[in-house]
């Protein structure tokens, strides 16, 4: 048993942050942030709105350089590497990033040339990704007909069709009804058994409570608690629920639900907020 705990501590991690730090103006968005995520883990980054979770995630993808600090993706740096950075992640955003206008194929398509995935693979990767997030049927559909579930889960395929070594996802259900929310959980579960590494964030204490291996709760730009959803709900009480962690470490809960016009307003109002 030691053995096995050993020979796990000598993984390296694929997700290192030491002091990372970013500032708008005199605002301290994200405050010396430090994280070690291990390969094949789902880690959930919880928080109110404008705690720093959307910020982190920017910076660990590459899209918003740290005032301070260093963050390292599978071993490269944020900001050094971060072409390499780039090759290593997939990120599905808050806001709506799949294409109403084209097929679930025709986006499909689309990432896999922005991946510079090589022409005599892409067909094949296309439909194993459509085949995986249960998409075959609508693969010619217009994304604009798909319902919220189904956008998320093109949205996922898209993220992961070059079987990247972490997925970021921010807010990866919301907007969606309970059904939908557990199919990309299944799917998820299964991306994390292959040894994918997910970070997520979300709102969502059931969400939290099902995926997450371990939480970071964010409050004000550092972490206020961080542990397994067991831990940190015996470090209340013994009958403590994930929800009044969040409340005395963080803060309340948000829902929603809709089609593709629900879930792209509800997503550009959750950006909004930060």
């Amino acid at each position: 048993m030691s053995e096995q705990h050993e020979q796990k501590d000598d993984i390296a991690p694929v997700i290192r942050t030491v002091g990372l730090t970013r500032k708008f103006d005199d605002t301290i968005a994200v405050d010396n942030l430090n994280l070690t995520i291990a390969p094949g883990a789902i880690f959930g980054l919880l928080g109110p709105n404008g705690a720093g979770k959307t910020t982190t995630i920017k910076m660990l993808t590459t899209l918003l350089a740290p005032t301070a600090g260093t963050a390292l993706i599978d071993g490269y740096d944020v900001v050094k590497d971060s072409a390499q950075v780039r090759r290593r992640i997939g990120y599905v955003p808050q806001l709506l990033s799949a294409d109403g206008a084209l097929t679930g194929t025709e986006n499909l398509m689309l990432s896999a040339r922005l991946y510079r995935i090589p022409r005599k693979d892409r067909k094949t990767k296309i439909t194993d990704a459509l085949r995986f997030m249960g998409l075959e049927e609508a693969a010619h559909t217009l994304v604009r007909k798909y319902s919220g579930g189904m956008v998320r889960r093109l949205e996922i395929a898209q993220a992961m069709l070059h079987r990247p070594a972490v997925l970021f996802l921010d807010e990866p259900t919301i907007g969606l009804d309970p059904i939908a929310r557990h199919l990309v959980w299944d799917r998820l579960r299964e991306m994390r058994d292959a040894a994918m590494t997910i970070l997520l964030t979300t709102h969502d204490m059931e969400e939290a409570d099902a995926l997450c291996g371990t939480l970071a709760i964010m409050h004000r730009g550092v972490i206020a608690a961080q542990g397994s959803p067991a831990q940190l709900k015996a470090g209340i009480g013994p009958s403590a629920t994930l929800d009044e962690v969040f409340a005395l470490y963080g803060g309340g809960s948000v829902d929603a639900g809709g089609n593709y016009r629900d879930i792209r307003d509800a997503r550009s109002t959750a950006q909004r907020l930060g």
